[in-house]
């Protein structure tokens, strides 16, 4: 499958960088499992898309993987409307709490690997 840039503004590169160096540990822990093809696609971090930043990214099956911590409890509208502008680009999603990661690491990881095999089919 042809992998597929979404444009992004050029200031988010520099952003996008500085989380990579700040990564939660919800992030670390996820990382350190989906890094370096472990379910076969390849995963980055921190990518800027149209006027955003996506946690996690393969853009061989154009799958992003968000973990919402604290911040994101009162801002449902914003990642609503973010997510749906990505989503016209084809890009699906896969959220979940830093909770979810932190204590249901297994379970997180099974559904990470069930999204990768649908999509790659």
């Amino acid at each position: 499958m042809k992998n597929k840039i979404i444009p992004y503004h050029p200031e988010l590169k520099r952003l996008a960088r500085q989380l990579r160096k700040n990564s939660t540990l919800p992030e670390v822990f996820l990382w350190q499992h989906i890094k370096q093809r472990a379910y076969g696609v390849q995963f980055h971090r921190q990518v800027p898309m149209l006027h955003y930043i996506v946690d996690f990214y393969c853009h061989e099956i154009r799958l992003a993987i968000e973990i919402d911590g604290h911040s994101h409890e009162h801002s449902f509208e914003y990642d609503a409307k973010r997510q749906g502008e990505l989503e016209k680009y084809g890009v699906k999603f896969l959220r979940f709490s830093n909770d979810d990661v932190k204590k249901n690491m297994f379970s997180v990881l099974l559904v990470i690997e069930e999204k990768v095999k649908e999509l790659s089919d």
